[in-house]
């Protein structure tokens, strides 16, 4: 039986002048068919997801990010997407290539199996991504920045989607004592597996507890994060976990003596300001 330590190694391998398949010819094409629904369903589930615009609900996927963003989201408060049209292809083919990841694994030998089932902790319920060789796995494709605190081990410093809390949940649901992320960065083909050990999950029941109180409030909790100077201008801008945040101009209402975050478009993209003391050259949006 494969072992999940050798898996990268093993995908690697598949292409490879000297490699000897692991699997029947039939199985490649039975896997690989299987490979192809899926992403047929995931294609068709984007598509409809962003018609229909079902309300936010709290999942495990969804347990790991900050408390306040959570509060705006799920008490459905009117909130305002930086999402343009390409960041929803992006995602699909995010989707795609996460596909293919759990294909090669199982062509190179690996056993992939539970591939999105359902679990539950804390009465909140998620869908895993799978196990490979008995280990819960999630398989995420990312940047090359996003990449390397995967490659690194650093994710466990700079986590700012939680992917570790939804991974703990995962295990944790299973009373597992180990989990893995598969990542895959989407540029330039590398895989990476990062373990993820028992000693190392986050207090996932805690948070869902301290998460469905901070909900029975009627303001919502501190915020995430301070905002942060803007180069030597004496301007003070939002932190990086609050730019892309839907929910930021409702949080920061009290940012500039009360008149609100002030956007201003630099050429490397917009900058929102919670503090102008000298007010940038270049085009404000009102």
């Amino acid at each position: 039986m494969k072992n999940i330590n050798t898996l990268v190694e093993d995908i690697y391998d598949l292409f490879s002048e000297e490699h000897e398949s692991k699997r029947s010819k039939e199985d490649i094409e039975k896997a690989a068919k299987k490979a192809g629904r899926n992403i047929a369903n995931l294609l068709i589930k984007s598509l409809e997801e962003r018609k229909e615009k079902r309300p936010a609900t709290l999942r495990l996927s969804n347990v790991g990010k900050p408390k306040r963003q959570l509060w705006y989201q799920l008490t459905q408060a009117e909130g305002e997407s930086t999402l343009k049209p390409y960041d929803y292809i992006k995602f699909m083919y995010g989707h795609m290539i996460e596909e293919l990841v759990l294909f090669l694994a199982f062509v190179s030998g690996h056993s992939v199996t539970e591939q999105q089932k359902r679990v539950k902790i804390g009465g909140v319920t998620g869908h895993k991504d799978c196990k490979i060789d008995d280990v819960t796995v999630d398989v995420k494709s990312a940047s090359a920045y996003a990449f390397k605190k995967f490659k690194e081990g650093t994710l466990s410093y700079d986590d700012p989607f939680g992917y570790i809390s939804q991974l703990s949940a995962y295990a944790k649901a299973n009373n597992e004592k180990e989990a893995a992320f598969l990542a895959i960065d989407k540029q330039s083909g590398e895989i990476t597996l990062l373990p993820l050990h028992q000693m190392e999950f986050d207090d996932v029941e805690t948070t869902i507890k301290d998460i469905k109180k901070s909900l029975e409030n009627k303001e919502p909790p501190p915020k995430c994060y301070g905002d942060v100077p803007f180069n030597k201008s004496g301007n003070r801008q939002l932190a990086i976990g609050c730019r892309y945040c839907d929910y930021k101009r409702i949080c920061w209402a009290d940012a500039n003596n009360g008149q609100g975050l002030r956007q201003f478009n630099y050429a490397s993209g917009p900058v929102y300001l919670t503090q102008v003391t000298t007010v940038p050259n270049v085009e404000e949006v009102k």
